[in-house]
């Protein structure tokens, strides 16, 4: 089964997508922001069974984004990465631009269209 992690603040947005990976047939698992991300991804557990793709927002409290996608790339070099971003203060395409420079295979603004993201995700594992 592939795994798929969400890193998301929003509760609605996560189990928004929670249900859209799980209807799909992925196991999922779920982080409130980056610094729990980057513990969950690095984990025993994961490191036995990786992660597929990890899905992580930009704007978040503690660890947002950003850091997050350079932290993963950093100790991770092949870690496939979609962004996605309301965009906050700013445009989301402001952030998501940078996402993508630092290595996000992909970016979506939300809302995040659920079909474009599944074949997203899908061609990336």
């Amino acid at each position: 089964m592939k795994k798929v992690l969400i890193i998301e603040d929003d509760d609605f947005v996560q189990k928004m997508l929670k249900q859209t990976f799980e209807r799909a047939g992925y196991e999922v698992a779920m982080a409130g922001n980056g610094a729990a991300g980057l513990k969950l991804y690095d984990s025993k557990l994961s490191l036995l069974e990786p992660f597929d793709v990890v899905i992580t927002d930009l704007i978040m409290p503690e660890m947002e984004g950003i850091e997050t996608i350079t932290k993963l790339r950093k100790s991770n070099p092949g870690v496939k990465i979609i962004a996605i971003s309301g965009g906050g203060r700013n445009k989301p395409e402001d952030y998501l631009h940078l996402a993508q420079k630092l290595g996000a295979a992909c970016t979506f603004t939300k809302p995040v269209d659920r079909d474009a993201l599944l074949k997203k995700v899908s061609e990336l594992v």
